[in-house]
């Protein structure tokens, strides 16, 4: 691996903003699968190892084990706003600085659990979604309009880029799987 940040490789935005029906089913798969992921990657995983960087200068295990539901509920609101609204302009939020709010340094569980009850209640959203809900836009201040279908494959990488950041670095420390 060349670069720690990006396990998995950047993000690859769906070319003309769309995905193919199986594209877009393959990618709610994953958002079904990365709770479950998730909870294995960090499984066995003691205080020490929580507080260990995935990488130089990167977050804790501990702090991406919060990251992930609040990243994922931040996900989840802008679908609601893109299904409910024309075109909304969605607020962003400073993720370095949420990393560092006091619930960062507590027991994983509780996010561990959200992050499953978040994807059961986002998957059960997206698993009815009509095909032409999918092309209903966002405004983002950095990414112009995406799509939902974009928002999607967005957050389909993003649990498995952050279950990589974890799964590698317990490769790289020898911590097993």
């Amino acid at each position: 691996m060349t670069d720690e940040r990006y396990p998995i490789g950047k993000f690859s935005r769906p070319p003309s903003n769309t995905l193919s029906d199986s594209e877009r089913a393959a990618c709610i798969e994953q958002i079904a699968a990365a709770p479950e992921n998730f909870r294995r990657a960090v499984a066995g995983l003691n205080d020490a190892q929580l507080d260990t960087p995935y990488r130089e200068g990167g977050w804790t295990v501990r702090q991406v084990a919060h990251h992930v539901p609040d990243s994922h509920m931040n996900a989840y609101i802008r679908f609601k706003w893109g299904l409910t609204e024309q075109n909304p302009a969605i607020k962003t939020y400073e993720e370095k600085t949420w990393a560092q709010t006091p619930e960062m340094r507590a027991p994983i569980a509780m996010s561990l659990d959200l992050l499953t009850a978040l994807h059961q209640r986002w998957v059960t959203l997206l698993r009815n979604m009509r095909a032409s809900d999918f092309t209903r836009t966002i405004q983002h201040p950095e990414w112009g309009t995406p799509s939902l279908d974009t928002i999607l494959a967005l957050y389909a990488w993003h649990g498995r880029h952050h279950t990589a950041h974890v799964t590698s670095l317990r490769r790289k420390m020898g911590w097993g799987d």
